[in-house]
């Protein structure tokens, strides 16, 4: 039996910390017929995970618009024309009055995100005391809020922030196609030093922004190979929003959408793999399939940074008819 056959990787070690993924084996996953991917990615999923359980995250702008950064498919940046109001940095009682609201619908994490190219000394410590006052709350906490220093990262640490989300979005390949402001390498380079201080990391990327199949596949491999895979990948549909230049670009195919999922899954088998943004353009079908491939979290809420996303009335119902359960803390 092949390693593309058996869904797994030939020198990956059960401490996952061995790159051993080529970008022609992810490939090769991506491309096989859509019911043995299918079969594979389940039958891994249900070696680490209950099938039918989800983690709810839930994800607030805790500072909004004028970002200097140009990535192509956000509105909250300051080169494109959107229509997005910029806010400043919230007072903390406002962050943990809404991490208290999503803990009532059922989140165990809560994710808060900055629209920043860096954090100031001044926000950075305001954000740290709002980690510290929802960890109280007993929640997981997560914070995105663009590039860090090592000694931003350790002081994150030590305010007991559980994972840091900072995505790549797309192929190395790719990347320039759609964000000239931040190099590939600066992203790396801020996932190494959240990772050496001892923060779990999320980190996914981004599916429908005219990349190839081939830039999937690389992506992927990129994520599966670093030197310990993410604790948690979210693969986002992108949301297109007038006035960016993503805005009217080809949709992917939803059979790709779900073939992305599952090769997640099987080349990162014990990671949270999260349904994130574009579920509010999703059919329920669409999202089942997803669930069946590997995706086992999702964010809860109506709305994500600034873009709209399913109802929490929605999800509970969809849940329900598919035999779902929410993680429970």
């Amino acid at each position: 039996m092949t390693d593309i056959e058996s869904g797994t990787a030939q020198s990956r070690d059960s401490k996952h910390d061995a790159p051993s993924w080529g970008d022609d084996q992810v490939l090769a996953l991506l491309e096989l017929p859509f019911n043995d991917l299918i079969f594979k990615a389940h039958t891994i999923h249900r070696q680490h995970f209950d099938a039918n359980e989800v983690q709810l995250s839930t994800l607030l702008s805790i500072k909004t618009g004028a970002c200097p950064e140009d990535c192509a498919y956000c509105p909250q940046s300051a080169h494109y024309k959107t229509g997005i109001k910029a806010d400043p940095l919230m007072a903390v009682d406002d962050i943990v009055t809404a991490a208290k609201n999503a803990k009532h619908n059922g989140a165990t994490r809560f994710c808060m995100g900055a629209a920043w190219r860096n954090p100031k000394a001044d926000d950075l410590e305001t954000v740290v005391a709002a980690i510290e006052s929802v960890k109280m709350l007993g929640l997981e906490t997560c914070a995105t809020l663009g590039m860090l220093t090592a000694d931003q990262a350790r002081r994150l640490k030590q305010a007991g922030l559980d994972y840091y989300n900072h995505n790549l979005d797309t192929s190395a390949a790719f990347y320039s196609e759609i964000i000239s402001t931040r190099s590939y390498d600066d992203r790396l380079q801020t996932l190494n030093f959240v990772r050496e201080c001892g923060i779990r990391v999320c980190c996914g990327g981004i599916i429908g922004m005219g990349e190839s199949r081939t830039d999937r596949a690389a992506l992927i491999t990129t994520l599966a190979n670093l030197p310990v895979y993410p604790e948690s990948v979210p693969i986002n549909m992108l949301v297109q929003v007038p006035g960016t230049p993503l805005h009217g670009a080809e949709k992917p195919d939803a059979f790709e959408f779900v073939r992305t999922i599952a090769v997640t899954r099987i080349t990162m088998p014990t990671a949270y793999v999260r349904l994130s943004a574009g579920r509010a353009e999703m059919n329920d079908e669409l999202q089942a399939w997803c669930f069946f491939a590997g995706a086992n979290s999702i964010f809860s809420g109506e709305k994500l940074l600034t873009t709209g996303n399913a109802t929490v009335a929605h999800d509970q119902s969809l849940f329900e008819r598919l035999g779902i359960r929410p993680q429970t803390a």
